[in-house]
C-alpha cells in the first residue's frame, strides 16, 4: 500500500493524529452499546445516531446479530434479544458460583495439597471457571477459563452422570475418541461408567485425558442435576483418590449448602434415570439456563 493509500484508510482525530479504522468487531460492540443507556427498542436512525457507525455499516451489522439471536427485530424497531440475554445471564450464574465456591475450594486445596477445579459444562466439554493450587501443579494441562472434553475428565463425567439422557447421547455421538489408552471410548462402557457415577456420588479420572494425571470429582447439585463439578488432580495422586473422594464430595456439598442453604425447599423436577438424591440438599433442575436461572432467584 502506497503512502497516499494508507493515509486515505486512516481517520483523523479532533489533535490531527491519524488512527486506524475500527474493526468489524469494534463496530459490532458500538452497535451493541448503543442499547445500553437507551430504551428497549431502537431503530436503525437512532443506533446510527448513539454509535457513529454509519448507516449502510449499522444496516449490515444490526442484521447480523439478529441472526445471531443477539438482537431481535419488530418492524423497524430493535432490542436486544434472547442470545444476549442467556450470555448474560449465564455469566452472572457463573460469577455468582465462582464466589460462593472460591472459599470452599482454597480450604479443599489446603486439605488435599493437590490442585483443586471448579468446572461447569459447555456442550460436549468442560469450562474451568477457576483452578487453585501450589507450582508444584503447573504440569496438570488446566488453566481458567479452558476446556477439556468432557468425556475424559473426572469433572465432566461428574456433570454428565446427573445430565440428561439427552446431553449424554450427544457427547457420545460427537465421539469418544482416545486421549491415551485408558481413554473410555465405546459407548456402553461409558454409560456404564455414568452410571457407577451416580452410583458412588464422585467420577475418577485414571490417565484417561492426560498420561500421568488422576483425579477425582464431585458434582455440585442436590436432589436434580449437576450444574458444576469440584475436582481434585494430581500427578501420582491414584493411591490417594478413594481417601480423597469424601473430602470432594463434602466440599461440592458445602459449596451447594453456601448458595441456597440447608433449610431452602424449590419444587422438584423429575430427575434423570438412575440418579440419586444428596441428602437433605434440594436443587432445582433446569430445561435450560434461563428457566433455572429464574427458578432460583439468582437474577
Amino acid at each position: 500500500m502506497t503512502t497516499h493509500a494508507a493515509k486515505s484508510v486512516l481517520a483523523v482525530q479532533d489533535d490531527g493524529a491519524a488512527v486506524p479504522p475500527l474493526s468489524l468487531l469494534e463496530k459490532a460492540a458500538k452497535v451493541l452499546s448503543a442499547f445500553q443507556s437507551a430504551g428497549p427498542r431502537l431503530t436503525l436512525t437512532e443506533v446510527v445516531q448513539r454509535s457513529g457507525i454509519r448507516r449502510s455499516s449499522a444496516h449490515r451489522i444490526l442484521d447480523q446479530l439478529v441472526q445471531l439471536r443477539w438482537l431481535e427485530r419488530e418492524g423497524r424497531d430493535y432490542r436486544l434479544g434472547m442470545g444476549m440475554l442467556e450470555l448474560g445471564a449465564m455469566a452472572s450464574h457463573h460469577n455468582r458460583l465462582r464466589r460462593a465456591a472460591l472459599p470452599h475450594l482454597h480450604a479443599l486445596h489446603e486439605a488435599t495439597g493437590h490442585l483443586v477445579h471448579l468446572t461447569v459444562l459447555d456442550g460436549p466439554e468442560v469450562v474451568y471457571l477457576e483452578r487453585i493450587g501450589g507450582s508444584d501443579d503447573s504440569a496438570v494441562p488446566s488453566r481458567t477459563g479452558g476446556r477439556q472434553p468432557a468425556y475424559c475428565t473426572a469433572s465432566g463425567k461428574a456433570i454428565l452422570a446427573f445430565s440428561d439422557a439427552a446431553v449424554v447421547e450427544q457427547v457420545i455421538r460427537d465421539g469418544l475418541r482416545p486421549r491415551t489408552p485408558r481413554t473410555i471410548t465405546r459407548p456402553d462402557p461409558f454409560r456404564a461408567e455414568l452410571a457407577l457415577v451416580r452410583e458412588r456420588g464422585v467420577a475418577f479420572d485414571q490417565e484417561e485425558g492426560f498420561r500421568g494425571v488422576f483425579c477425582v470429582a464431585a458434582p455440585l447439585r442436590g436432589a436434580g442435576r449437576a450444574v458444576a463439578a469440584i475436582s481434585v488432580c494430581g500427578h501420582g495422586v491414584h493411591r490417594e483418590l478413594e481417601r480423597i473422594a469424601p473430602v470432594v464430595r463434602g466440599c461440592a456439598r458445602s459449596v451447594w449448602q453456601s448458595m441456597f442453604g440447608p433449610g431452602r425447599q424449590p419444587e422438584q423436577r423429575p430427575q434423570p434415570v438412575g440418579a440419586t438424591a444428596a441428602a437433605g440438599v434440594p436443587q432445582p433442575s433446569m430445561d435450560n439456563m434461563m428457566t433455572w436461572l429464574r427458578f432460583s432467584e439468582w437474577m
